[in-house]
């Protein structure tokens, strides 16, 4: 390629729009990385100066190449150019008039930053004074080396990036070179610039602080902690444009690894000179952004000092452990002021020092009364912290909104904390909050009513209950959890007109729901607000669907005790029930809402005391709305030509079916199904939904709502379900795709473990018709680039292979062995390739390993005539299969298929003896392994323990491979 064009394809990579001209330029640009003097053409274009940033940004992503693969084997020759484009542009942009794009400044940083890890000392020894001499080209050039710095501590130290541990090694070579070499002149170089450019470009003082803050963890802490350099720090707490950026390094500097003793004094002789300067304690009309900085000082100094206590405490000396947590606690006030601020950010920025102080106090045996007072103080702070801010928007809620609950959640960690380390302090401020804002409720701010609510739900959390129930056994603490509850109760809060208050309540008493078991008498108040117009029937949405969930706990827990109100529960839920309503009523819970529904009505019929038969009357009544509509939809469904209107269709019947198989969760086994008489209306909507089996539309929607209720009549109807299987198999593998064939498996699976041998001429017979479904639909041609297509057929191989592994667990290995030895033999190969396919899932493979090894368990007896074919087999595919198969050694699902696989050998050694040791060491392994690997192979088979042999296995594996 001609020096001219790579000129004009240069210059015209920003100017290109035709798509095709980009590819024609990209792919030169991919060539000039390749190229051994790509790079070259690259440095004459950036050094021409006339190159827009465009053209400079590829150039530097191609020098950038040659840095990172080519540079270190190149010549010296080589790498002094390189070295020289990249100095020549740097005085080239900082001495012009012109401003280069951040972007650019900061790739051109990386590139020197990469030079340095690859070229320093050894290469470059004058990296740093010859940027220190660019120093004395202006402001620009300043900024040139705050960013190489930055972009040095990036790839040398910042510990948020995982190193090798080569990488590691490495850069702490290059800190130890350049403590020796450079960093006095690197410090000396920072104070200049802040003396030079503090005034007139304040913005380069605050990138110039950064790095001091992020070089002073490594560095001599002396060299920064000092008069000159503090100084100047605290001097800018008084400059608006650079106080932050000063209290961010001052809170690097106390992060300074150190003795504890000298950290302690640090911190103090910084803290009293924020004093007497007046930066703390804070004005009250301060800044909110530096405020939330001085927190986070606030906060490193106070953790800083508690992990010196820790230190001091665990060495034992008592004397510095007293001074150093006394300076703990004299900051406590102030963290406190930072923590109660409205403004949340500042507030969660002393979190962790709130938390570690709770840490300490759980050290110290006996707190004494000013702590115990601090703690106080920290539980009413949090409580206030936690009410809703009167600007929250509860109907909309945006992102202020998601930070707040984002915020509850992390100081909610502050108030377990504190109820773990004293719950007789937080049962007793919860117990007066809760009981004093719930008297008054209609009169006080409902920001407060959900807050007495929600702190009342929070003690669930914070302090375990004995048994799992708050309210059982003796105690204040108990006596405190009842007081509450009646207390919400009675109060009728929940007619509360705010919704988020009505629903903070149902919550409340969804989670305390045991304590209805010991206090019966106020189920009928709460019952009745879940059925009318302030829980199922609320006008607000939200309100409504949670209240569909919480119900169904509410029912399944005290399902006994609802039997009195069986008739009044069922006559509120009726229109509830219905699919569709013409008065509009369907439209107040959503479908998934009604599932819950559904569920609860058939919890409350069964757990009923009426006669079987009114159960069974009450259940159809319940699944009538289901089938009706099932019926109707299904008939428009079959004459129905628009493929839109199909599907429709299809989404309802397809729900009608959902409903009636989600009431049948109030039954757990067969047993309790016909107890309670209940069976013949579940065989009924059966026979009925079987029907849309055989529908001309919408197949997979309608399949696999009926494979759905077929899974749940498995569990409630036991072997009454048996006669509509046949029919059922027949036409679920009809028309079968990837995705249908794959959802079948687990139907087939769960009858299988279900009735085990009882359905063995059954599954006889479906048998190769179910294998051939999987086969065929396997060999279906699909797009590779369709992603979706292959992941089903991934799915429905490792589905088709757990199929037969449930058979031959549930001891029905004789279904395979049964058919004709054709299709026999095509089984176990599909069972050997499974397990030597490199590209196998390796769950799946280690499923191959297993099958393989029950079915030897199974048919490997030596001497049985009948199972010759087996053995046979065993020798000419699965023995072989074991060193062939492919394992990640890197892989943990890998190994535990290579596990699998050895566990498949020591199984054969016991039932195979010397014949199997004969076939692998005068037949097999001669053709795979030199002979002193023979003999250690035959050795560790022969003599180590199943456990041991996997060891050996998995090493000996490893050391073939290579």
């Amino acid at each position: 390629m001609e020096s001219n064009m790579d000129s004009r394809l240069i210059q015209g990579i920003g100017l290109y729009t035709d798509p095709h001209q980009q590819a024609q330029v990209l792919g030169y640009f991919e060539q000039l990385k390749l190229s051994p003097d790509g790079w070259k053409h690259c440095g004459e274009t950036l050094l021409k100066g006339t190159a827009d940033e465009n053209v400079s940004f590829f150039c530097f992503q191609v020098l950038e190449h040659f840095i990172s693969n080519r540079f270190r084997a190149s010549t010296p020759e080589d790498q002094q150019h390189l070295r020289q484009v990249l100095l020549s542009w740097l005085q080239l942009k900082v001495t012009s008039e012109g401003q280069e794009k951040n972007f650019i400044k900061n790739k051109v940083a990386q590139l020197f930053s990469l030079v340095f890890i690859y070229d320093f000392p050894a290469g470059w020894p004058t990296f740093f004074s010859t940027l220190l001499q660019v120093l004395q080209l202006g402001h620009k050039s300043v900024d040139m080396y705050l960013r190489i710095l930055l972009a040095i501590d990036s790839e040398v130290v910042d510990r948020e990036i995982v190193h090798t541990p080569e990488e590691a090694q490495r850069n702490t070579l290059l800190k130890d070179e350049m403590r020796v070499r450079c960093v006095n002149d690197l410090v000396e170089s920072w104070y200049q610039i802040l003396e030079t450019y503090e005034s007139t470009h304040p913005e380069l003082a605050c990138d110039c602080i950064e790095v001091i803050g992020l070089y002073v963890s490594w560095i001599d802490i002396g060299l920064i902690a000092n008069d000159r350099f503090v100084s100047k720090l605290l001097n800018y707490l008084g400059i608006d444009v650079l106080r932050e950026s000063a209290c961010d390094c001052l809170h690097d500097i106390i992060n300074k690894g150190m003795d504890p003793i000298m950290k302690t004094e640090l911190i103090e002789s910084l803290m009293k000179v924020l004093e007497e300067i007046g930066v703390i304690p804070p004005k009250q009309d301060e800044d909110v952004d530096f405020l939330a900085k001085l927190a986070r000082l606030v906060n490193g100094m106070g953790c800083n000092l508690i992990i010196s206590w820790q230190k001091q405490v665990k060495i034992k000396d008592h004397i510095s452990a007293a001074r150093t947590l006394s300076a703990v606690e004299s900051k406590i006030p102030l963290m406190f002021q930072f923590l109660g601020h409205e403004d949340d950010d500042i507030s969660l920025a002393v979190a962790d020092f709130a938390k570690d102080y709770i840490t300490v106090l759980k050290q110290i045996i006996h707190t004494n009364a000013a702590q115990k007072e601090f703690l106080k103080q920290m539980l009413y702070i949090i409580l206030k912290k936690f009410e809703f801010d009167e600007s929250y928007d509860f109907d909309s809620q945006g992102e202020d909104e998601a930070m707040f609950q984002d915020y509850r959640k992390q100081i909610k960690v502050i108030f377990d904390n504190l109820a773990q380390l004293d719950q007789q302090l937080v049962f007793s401020a919860v117990h007066q909050y809760v009981t004093t804002t719930l008297s008054s409720w209609k009169t006080v701010n409902f920001t407060q009513v959900e807050l007495s609510i929600r702190i009342l739900f929070m003690m669930g959390e914070a302090i375990p209950a004995n048994s799992g129930n708050h309210f059982s056994g003796e105690g204040q603490r108990v006596a405190a959890m009842k007081s509450m509850m009646e207390k919400l109760i009675t109060c009728d809060v929940v007619s509360h007109p705010h919704w988020i208050v009505g629903l903070q309540y149902m919550e409340t008493v969804a989670r305390y729901e045991k304590y209805f078991l010991l206090q019966q008498e106020h189920i009928p108040k709460v019952l009745v607000a879940f059925l009318d117009n302030r829980g199922l029937r609320h006008k607000h949405p939200t309100v409504r669907s949670r209240c569909s969930y919480l119900f169904l706990r509410f029912v399944k827990t005290l399902r006994v005790n609802l039997q009195p109100y069986t008739e009044v529960i069922l006559q509120r839920l009726q229109d509830l029930l219905q699919i569709e309503n013409s008065n509009g009523t369907h439209m107040m819970l959503t479908n998934d809402d009604k599932l819950f529904i559904y569920e609860a009505a058939g919890i409350v019929i069964i757990m009923s005391n009426m006669k079987p038969e009114e159960k069974l009357l009450l259940m159809k009544s319940l699944l009538a709305p289901t089938i009706e509509k099932f019926t109707t939809t299904f008939e428009k469904l079959c004459c129905e030509k628009d493929p839109n209107v199909q599907e429709k269709y299809a989404e309802v019947i397809s729900y009608a079916i959902s409903l009636a198989s989600r009431s049948s969760k109030a039954f757990h086994t067969q047993a309790t199904m016909k107890q309670h008489g209940c069976e013949g209306c579940y065989t009924e909507a059966l026979e009925i939904f079987l029907q849309a089996l055989n529908t001309p539309h919408q197949h997979q929607v309608l399949h696999s709502a009926v494979r759905q209720y077929l899974h749940r009549m498995i569990v409630c109807l036991g072997e009454s379900v048996l006669p509509y299987i046949p029919i059922a198999v027949q036409h679920l593998l009809k028309q079968c795709e990837a995705r249908d064939i794959q959802e079948f498996i687990p139907l087939i699976n769960q009858l299988i473990s279900k009735f085990k041998r009882v359905i063995a001429p059954f599954l006889q017979e479906v048998f190769m018709p179910i294998v051939t479904t999987i086969f065929n639909v396997l060999a279906q041609p699909s797009d590779q680039m369709d992603m979706q297509a292959n992941r089903d057929k991934r799915s429905l191989q490792k589905g088709y292979f757990n199929f037969l592994q449930v058979l031959v667990i549930n001891d029905l290995a004789e279904v395979m062995s049964n058919q004709e030895q054709q299709h026999f033999h095509q089984i176990l190969m599909t069972i050997v390739e499974g397990a030597v396919d490199p590209d196998q899932d390796p769950v799946a493979q280690k499923t191959c390993f297993n099958i393989l090894k029950r079915l030897h368990d199974v048919w490997g007896s030596k001497g049985v005539a009948s199972k010759q074919f087996f053995h046979n087999f065993l020798y000419e595919y699965i023995i072989p299969a074991v060193f062939r198969a492919p394992f990640n050694f890197q892989d943990a699902q890998s190994m535990l298929a290579l596990n699998e696989a050895a566990s498949l050998l020591t199984t054969l050694k016991i039932s195979e003896e010397e014949s199997l040791l004969i076939f692998l060491q005068q037949k097999f392994l001669p053709v795979i392994l030199h002979n002193d690997k023979i003999v250690e192979f035959i050795n560790g088979l022969r003599t180590l323990d199943s456990k041991q042999f996997k060891t050996f296995f998995k090493t000996f594996f490893q050391q073939m491979r290579t």
